[in-house]
């Protein structure tokens, strides 16, 4: 026998789906969780916050889990330094159409090796 699940599209109300529709999603690194369907009705795709509860029942359910983790880029501490401002961008822009750029920069590279 067939588990359904009610679940909510914002444009179509409740819907009802199976077990092969739905997709659960839980970050490793902090715990949120969501569940991802396509709605069968207008077919967006919808993306609902879950918490641990419903994520343990989804999943008991026979729902599909998903695990990721959050890019270490947006946990690493902030660089020290200088802000990046527009001057520094046109700058790099300058350095960039002039010749010879690549060179000084394998040569500074080699400097430091």
């Amino acid at each position: 026998m067939a588990t359904l699940i009610r679940a909510t599209c914002s444009d179509c109300g409740d819907v009802e789906l199976g077990t092969r529709d739905l997709v659960v999603r839980l970050c490793e690194t902090n715990e949120a969780g969501t569940y991802v369907f396509r709605c069968p009705n207008c077919l967006n795709p919808v993306v609902r916050p879950a918490d641990r509860p419903t994520i343990d029942l989804l999943i008991s359910s026979g729902v599909r889990l998903e695990l990721w983790t959050i890019p270490s880029e947006l946990v690493e501490p902030r660089p020290i330094g200088p802000t990046f401002t527009h001057d520094d961008l046109i700058d790099f822009h300058e350095t960039l159409a002039g010749k010879g750029w690549f060179d000084e920069l394998l040569a500074a590279h080699r400097r430091r090796l």
